[in-house]
């Protein structure tokens, strides 16, 4: 891998996504900057809807990362430090690209005003657009070789991506996205209008509650497949140690739906990171 690249990947990884940064602080040396690229990959694309004014302009740049993975771009494809990376990855560690071309698709959605319909929509979408960063870890970590995590990686991302959106869920509104199910909101009893004007109803705290029960059982599931997974693939799920606070931190602040709840220190989450390489997960 190109190590001025690599440096590019891992550079734009910590000011997109500090955490997943953070999480590759504790990854074997030379696994470090393949799943460095890797989740600066998943960043780049979740952050394509923060930086234009139109979808078009969105569909652009993902059909230009869709081309690069197939082989389908041009000379300049190679010229930007990401892409470079995350092809020499790719190529040197036998990853598959239907999955990253999956996940590039999936995030056509972020760039609608459509509402994210319901549970079995929100499953597919985190898989594809979290899950797969914990797969295509573990074949990193695997040397290449092809590897069954499912359980670990599909649960996990799920509740990555029902605590992200918790905690994201007022900027969100704010913008006139609602990326939770929508089903499970309107069950509750939460009209559009109060979500996009800020207001925490008793159906909101209901369904904000259901969220969070939803998000513990998934988390439960992924630590429980993450403890029996071969030792050498554990560090690509080493940020589950940091789901559990910020679940934890989310579900106190339920009434105050609409603000960031307080997150971690930057220390603290290193220390439940490190905790991961030497002992039992931490809750």
């Amino acid at each position: 891998m190109n190590p001025e690249s690599a440096a590019h990947a891992l550079a734009r990884l910590r000011e997109l996504d500090r955490d997943r940064y953070f999480a590759t602080l504790v990854l074997p040396a030379a696994a470090r900057p393949p799943i460095a690229a890797l989740y600066a990959f998943g960043a780049e694309m979740a952050a394509i809807r923060e930086r234009v004014h139109e979808p078009t302009a969105g569909e652009i740049r993902l059909q230009w990362w869709k081309d690069a993975l197939k082989g389908q771009g041009h000379g300049e494809v190679r010229q930007n430090p990401l892409a470079d990376a995350l092809l020499d990855a790719v190529a040197e560690y036998h990853l598959p690209t239907p999955p990253l071309l999956r996940c590039a698709e999936a995030r056509r959605f972020d760039l609608y005003q459509d509402k994210m319909p319901d549970l079995e929509t929100f499953e597919g979408y985190a898989g594809e657009t979290v899950s797969v960063l914990h797969q295509l870890a573990a074949v990193i970590l695997n040397a290449g070789q092809p590897v069954e995590t499912g359980d670990a990686a599909g649960h996990l991302g799920v509740a990555q991506a029902l605590v992200g959106h918790l905690r994201a869920f007022g900027y969100n509104a704010t913008r006139g996205r609602i990326f939770l199910p929508w089903s499970i909101l309107a069950a509750n009893g939460v009209r559009e209008e109060e979500v996009f004007a800020g207001e925490v109803s008793e159906g909101l705290l209901a369904a904000h509650q259901q969220f969070v029960d939803l998000a513990h059982e998934h988390l439960g599931k992924a630590r429980a497949a993450i403890a029996v997974l071969p030792k050498h693939l554990r560090p690509g799920f080493a940020a589950v140690a940091l789901v559990g606070p910020q679940l934890r931190r989310t579900e106190m602040a339920a009434e105050q739906a609409f603000i960031v709840p307080p997150d971690l220190a930057d220390w603290q989450k290193l220390v439940r990171l490190c905790w991961t390489r030497w002992g039992p997960l931490p809750r």
